[in-house]
């Protein structure tokens, strides 16, 4: 029996905490390393290597741990693991972007074809 002051919302846990199943087991059975999260995605990201400056950082900020990197370059995504959150797309500095979100049906060469050009700002 779990005693009253133990139980927490979740709101008071500490960022980066780690929540075990509710049996207190560390035993995960459902988690997205042995089961395909990719069903969940609308659109995906393609990779244009012709943009890529190599900084990392979609591999840093990818929650899915998607973004597969290898010797600091961008390698591949794993589309099995990634629910198309976009958010490797919106921190690439890169103009065009090298990662751009597209529909799940859009084949990747296709992507690459209709590629969006640089973003020119205009003047205020």
């Amino acid at each position: 029996m779990t005693e009253e002051h133990l139980l927490k919302g979740w709101e008071e846990f500490e960022a980066g905490a780690i929540l075990y199943s509710f049996d207190g087991s560390s035993h995960h059975i459902n988690n997205s390393i042995q089961h395909s999260v990719a069903d969940w995605r609308a659109e995906k990201p393609v990779f244009n290597e012709e943009h890529c400056i190599h900084c990392q950082f979609c591999w840093v900020y990818c929650p899915d741990t998607s973004i597969i990197s290898k010797d600091k370059q961008f390698d591949h995504i794993d589309y099995v693991h990634c629910k198309g959150c976009g958010i490797c797309v919106d921190v690439c500095p890169t103009n065009p972007k090298s990662l751009v979100m597209f529909t799940e049906q859009t084949t990747n060469d296709e992507a690459i074809r209709n590629w969006p050009a640089k973003d020119t700002k205009k003047d205020a």
